[in-house]
């Protein structure tokens, strides 16, 4: 354990000096306004610390993304797979690989943010136990640690656990902060699986993992959440809440083909033409294109249509022009 415990603070070392230095730049930004001693000022640069962190992840946050969406699009053929190898495992294994290599898919790029956060949850852990026990660590100096861990809210410290502290007042908002960090984290993958995968997708073996770890995470979260500090349940609750947001985003806007999100973007774009064509004094129609070239298309406002049904006039000769004029 012992050399466990040096690789682990050999690769820590680097980001308690991060995460201290943009925990203090917010909290100096936030004590132009509150007391450097105030609870909330802590609070409001924890939450700082998890917009800052969440920002620099959107990169891999996209990939995720893609790598998830191309897993959901890909199910068919995989089943087609299991059912033709299915009694060769390692073919199976090597046509399932190229599969993934074929179609640009990384089955554990979906997981790449939350493997990323964790080292940075048990370093901010690590900070927020040291400065409970008046130990400076990273860019935190003997007075940022004190007041650290003299911050209170709702007359919590920040450095308290739900088990660590016999104070009915702690008690009462761990527990609440572990709830709410057990629903985010459930709702946040429910978010993912109810509106994002394809119907065919909810019956694979990628849709029973993302089941299980709908059901596990918070189980998991919940057991351990009692031995969280409060400043680190803040940290994961919003960073959940971020998610949330982030892919109700995503979601809505760029929606994976043959889902029910799909289908609710393609409703409010029609919704939306209609309302824009009526602005200009026309209608539009519902109905979709039976033109077997395009049948996605959806058919021309109805006064589009009746402006190309009009006749041109017919032609003149000169002298029924010149009887005009008189």
């Amino acid at each position: 354990m012992g050399s466990i415990g040096q690789l682990f603070s050999w690769i820590a070392t680097p980001l308690y000096y991060a995460i201290s230095g943009v925990l203090l730049f917010w909290h100096k930004l936030v004590t132009l306004v509150l007391s450097p001693t105030n609870g909330w000022s802590w609070v409001l640069a924890i939450i700082g610390l998890t917009v800052t962190i969440r920002a620099l992840l959107i990169p891999l946050f996209v990939k995720q993304i893609k790598s998830s969406r191309n897993m959901q699009l890909i199910q068919p053929k995989v089943k087609e797979l299991q059912k033709k190898y299915g009694h060769d495992r390692e073919r199976l294994a090597q046509e399932t690989m190229k599969l993934y290599k074929d179609t640009g898919t990384n089955p554990f790029a979906s997981c790449l943010p939350l493997l990323i956060q964790m080292p940075i949850f048990l370093v901010l852990f690590r900070l927020v136990n040291n400065a409970a026990h008046n130990h400076a660590k990273g860019l935190l100096s003997i007075s940022d640690v004190a007041h650290f861990s003299n911050a209170r809210i709702f007359g919590a410290r920040l450095a308290d656990t739900f088990n660590g502290s016999h104070d009915t007042s702690v008690k009462i908002l761990a527990a609440v902060l572990v709830v709410a960090m057990c629903a985010t984290t459930f709702l946040t993958q429910r978010q993912l699986m109810a509106k994002n995968m394809p119907a065919d997708a909810m019956s694979g073996q990628y849709a029973q993992q993302q089941k299980m770890l709908l059901y596990v995470l918070p189980f998991v979260f919940a057991i351990s959440g009692i031995a969280f500090p409060i400043a680190a349940m803040l940290y994961w609750t919003t960073s959940n809440l971020w998610t949330m947001g982030q892919q109700f985003y995503v979601i809505r806007n760029s929606p994976a083909p043959g889902t029910p999100a799909e289908k609710a973007k393609r409703e409010r774009d029609q919704a939306k033409a209609a309302r824009k064509s009526a602005r200009r004094g026309g209608t539009v129609t519902a109905v979709e294109s039976t033109d077997p070239a395009n049948p996605g298309a959806a058919e021309a406002p109805e006064s589009d249509r009746r402006q190309a049904a009009r006749t041109q006039p017919k032609k003149q000769t000169r002298s029924q022009r010149k009887g005009n004029k008189r």
